[in-house]
């Protein structure tokens, strides 16, 4: 299987989701049903309660359904059950991403995610993926900061084969020389193609990390060094696997039209007799606090228009700052109606677009778990600076400092947030996204419900706060691509 590059898959999940969520759409934030009689929920069922305690009107919030225990062997189960529509959604999440690689196998963990895909101790080359798509499934997988992830939406009828094809390959990977060989070629290709020979390759998503950061772990090319994709030997591949790709470090999502106690029996069948292993303590992720403002420049042979990248880096995650970032993001950052979205391409026409956000295109501000950037970019005109594109940036959020973060503004960012939210917990695997990552980083799927009030709990001197401490100059990076291509 041709795995896209991780960029694309970023921006295959959001499509999947966005199709998914037509295909669910009676779960949507504007369809939600009314809870009758009793009020309890029942599965596929989603619970309207009153918000009480924020300035922002009463308004009727998502109760995603949530099972979460562990089997004897330490994998994590989340089930969240939805009778909306006849299909299933499947994820495992592995508590292993690119973040935390050995510091001499650069790419490795992107380079085993495709290992994944070359057989294992019952399915041979390319079955699992023929098992899905031959009964009307879909299916990728992608590696991420904190985690690599696996999943497959099938009809609900298909549930069980997609549980027993997911545990055989944690059980038994089919490791040989030859598959290694053959997906060291594979990503190699994947590197020159879409990142070496490509105009804008890796910018900003790639590159930003390794400007921005100090710690190697959080700065290093995750995609991989082609010197250290071809140095991994079947030891590796072999030892990686034993140690990471355990039920103890990993998690099993279910989301969708399927009996719980059904799939509880399942996931015991097939998941329970799996070893555990010793999982090594996550290594230090810290980052320095930066004092002074960063700036690079990067040749690029292929592009014939400049573009830049800024990134300040996060609050810790899970604190008032955090969530007050979230609605800053909005602010300044998401959506046509945004102040960089106005000030840079509305009224000054300095680029089409403006992008970015919260571990940009590698996800979003809950899927991870160590040090994250807020981030933005655009491709602009020649004739523009890129200090001119850096002192409308120190406009916006200078105008925010000096007048406050108004209370009206501040609700018109939930409102944002909150159907942002909702849109990703519409479709399956937007969902299941969210509780795995719950699961794997805090022990805790029912995060998923706790959000908004998160969101609410945000005040205008909190957001003021933020904003100085984290949006200062001497917190940022700048990256700025200067063009070499000949028209």
């Amino acid at each position: 299987m041709e795995i896209n590059t991780l960029h694309l898959k970023a921006l295959r999940y959001s499509l999947l989701s966005l199709v998914l969520g037509v295909a669910l759409a009676s779960c949507s934030q504007k369809t939600a049903p009314t809870v009758s009689g009793d009020a309890t929920a029942t599965a596929g069922t989603v619970t309207e309660k009153e918000v009480t305690d924020s300035e922002l009107p009463a308004v009727p919030v998502f109760e995603v359904p949530v099972e979460y225990y562990k089997l004897d062997n330490g994998l994590k189960v989340v089930l969240s059950p939805d009778e909306t529509a006849p299909v299933a959604t499947v994820a495992v999440y592995y508590n292993i991403g690119f973040r935390v690689e050995p510091k001499d196998r650069t790419g490795f963990a992107h380079l085993f995610e495709h290992m994944m895909f070359q057989g294992s101790d019952n399915l041979g080359k390319m079955e699992f993926i023929q098992l899905v798509q031959k009964n009307g499934g879909v299916l990728n997988g992608s590696t991420r900061f904190d985690f690599t992830n696996y999943f497959e939406t099938v009809p609900a009828h298909k549930l069980e084969t997609v549980l027993w094809a997911e545990a055989d390959r944690m059980r038994g990977l089919n490791i040989t020389q030859e598959n290694l060989t053959n997906q060291q070629g594979v990503v190699k290709n994947e590197v020159k193609v879409n990142v070496l020979n490509q105009p804008y390759g890796g910018f900003p998503w790639l590159d930003m990390p390794q400007y921005a950061n100090k710690n190697w772990y959080n700065a290093h090319n995750f995609y991989g060094d082609l010197e250290d994709l071809d140095a991994a030997n079947l030891e590796d591949v072999k030892s990686f696997f034993d140690t990471y790709y355990a039920p103890n470090n990993a998690v099993v999502v279910v989301v969708g039209d399927f009996e719980i106690e059904e799939a509880k029996e399942w996931i015991q069948q097939y998941f329970g007799d799996i070893k555990s292993s010793e999982v090594p303590p996550i290594p230090d992720l810290k980052e320095p606090r930066q004092e002074k403002e960063q700036r690079f420049t990067k040749d690029d042979k292929l592009a014939n228009r400049p573009a830049l990248a800024f990134a300040y880096h996060m609050p810790e995650k899970n604190t008032p700052e955090y969530y007050a970032m979230g609605l800053l993001d909005q602010i300044l950052l998401q959506g046509n109606d945004s102040r960089l979205y106005q000030a840079l391409v509305q009224e000054r026409g300095y680029a089409g677009s403006v992008d970015g956000g919260i571990n940009a295109f590698l996800g979003n501000m809950f899927n991870y778990n160590g040090p994250m950037l807020w981030m933005g970019s655009l491709i602009h005109d020649k004739s523009v600076s890129a200090d001119s594109i850096v002192s409308v940036l120190d406009q916006e959020i200078q105008q925010l400092q000096e007048n406050g973060i108004s209370q009206e503004l501040l609700d018109r960012a939930i409102v944002k947030m909150r159907s942002s939210l909702y849109d990703q917990m519409s479709g399956g695997f937007g969902k299941a996204d969210l509780l795995a990552s719950f699961a794997l980083f805090d022990d805790n799927p029912e995060r998923i419900n706790e959000l908004e009030e998160e969101f609410r709990k945000i005040t205008p001197e909190i957001m003021q706060r933020t904003l100085q401490e984290y949006l200062r100059p001497t917190n940022r990076t700048v990256l700025v691509v200067n063009p070499q291509a000949q028209i």
